[in-house]
């Protein structure tokens, strides 16, 4: 009897260590690198999300419909009018930053609204499998990310935006549009006009005094200096919204 009870019991620890071992082994790759060329990284997972939330609250993706409710969005990638002419975005009526991203943008938006001006979203938060559709199109890393090094947008670290009038809801002449393409787009550029320049110089001005640092190719482009230290997301706006639900 001894000997039957110890087998017994040996089956059954063993059965433990393999259900431990496997749960371990699915939610590594719920995040892991398998499926990935590039060997990153990728939480695709809400449940990992939420876990690294609960680490560390700076990893909370904030609604900023919810969060800046004043906040003018004009998601350019929910639209046909981006570089891509295509919807890559379902229809969508907020999108997700990071919480120190989130709360610097509220503190942007809370200045100009001392000179009667705002801010218009064109795209934060953007999945990482969108952004290797992009670089199928423009394989320029001057003005799309590349997929091997992932973007500010995919850690939910940065922000498409650029300034509107309060009072009558217009932009504000930047030079350019969105996803302008050429060298009118750098912030550095200066054949523009003085109105102009000055619109670009305020927008840099507000975003940088606010923790964002500007991107040299985009004037609309801006990201927290630590982005990288976010991981790369490849969670859909739905599930984001679920989770907001939630919290």
């Amino acid at each position: 009897m001894n000997r039957i009870y110890k087998i017994k019991y040996c089956i059954k620890i063993a059965v433990i260590v393999f259900f431990i071992n496997f749960t371990g082994f699915n939610i590594v790759s719920a995040q892991s690198k398998i499926g990935n060329k590039y060997g990153l990284h990728i939480i695709n997972n809400t449940k990992i999300l939420q876990k690294e939330i609960e680490e560390d609250p700076a990893n909370d993706m904030v609604n900023l419909q919810n969060f800046i409710p004043s906040i003018k969005l004009d998601l350019k990638y929910a639209t046909i009018q981006n570089f891509m002419h295509q919807k890559l975005y379902p229809p969508i009526k907020t999108t997700f930053l990071r919480k120190p991203a989130a709360v610097n943008l509220k503190k942007v938006v809370e200045e100009l609204k001392k000179q009667n001006l705002s801010v218009k979203i064109f795209d934060a938060y953007r999945p990482y499998s969108i952004t290797e559709k992009m670089w199928e199109k423009v394989k320029d890393d001057r003005y799309a990310a590349d997929p091997a090094k992932g973007s500010g947008h995919n850690r939910g670290a940065a922000v498409d935006l650029t300034l509107i009038d309060l009072k009558t809801g217009k932009e504000l002449p930047m030079g350019t549009g969105f996803d302008n393409f050429s060298d009118t787009a750098h912030p550095d550029f200066t054949g523009l006009q003085a109105e102009v320049l000055k619109h670009r110089n305020l927008l840099k001005r507000v975003m940088e005094e606010n923790g964002f640092k500007q991107l040299s190719t985009e004037w609309w482009h801006f990201y927290l200096p630590n982005s990288s230290s976010f991981e790369l997301l490849d969670i859909s706006f739905g599930e984001l919204k679920k989770m907001d639900k939630r919290n």
